[in-house]
């Protein structure tokens, strides 16, 4: 796996982990990567210094229960927003816009959004915000 330093043309920036140098390539190029706050998909690589074995201690990887906790965190954040906002479904960036104009009643609200959509929300000034992931159902899983 390799790491990466990117940064989108909003001057965004975050990681991306790859299979190999060719996995970005090919991901950037057909436009697949996408920054995490404003969804643009213009994302460059940024200088990173190399990963160098020396005798400075780093942060140990996250226990099992530290990830455990954070889980169960984003869990309750997605089931906060999911009993306590309306749902808006496709209409998500049209109705964001209206209630950031005054058009609609202030109001939170959650959906669905493309990326463009998710982009052209973030260069308008609309303050919006990825909803974590459902949890998997273990049922489900293999």
């Amino acid at each position: 796996m390799i790491r990466y330093a990117l940064a989108c043309d909003h001057a965004h920036e975050f990681e991306g982990w790859f299979g190999s140098s060719e996995d970005y390539e090919s991901q950037s190029e057909a436009g697949q990567i996408g920054c995490p706050t404003c969804g643009s998909t213009a994302v460059t690589k940024q200088i990173m210094a190399p990963m160098v074995a020396g005798t400075k201690r780093t942060a140990p990887d996250m226990t099992p229960a530290a990830r455990e906790v954070m889980m169960a965190a984003m869990e309750q954040v997605r089931q906060h927003v999911e009993d306590n906002f309306d749902y808006v479904g496709e209409d998500f960036a049209a109705e964001a816009r209206a209630i950031h104009a005054g058009k609609s009643e202030e109001r939170g609200i959650y959906g669905e959004a493309s990326l463009a959509e998710v982009r052209d929300l973030a260069e308008e000034g609309v303050n919006i915000a990825p909803l974590p992931p459902a949890p998997v159902k273990k049922a489900s899983l293999n």
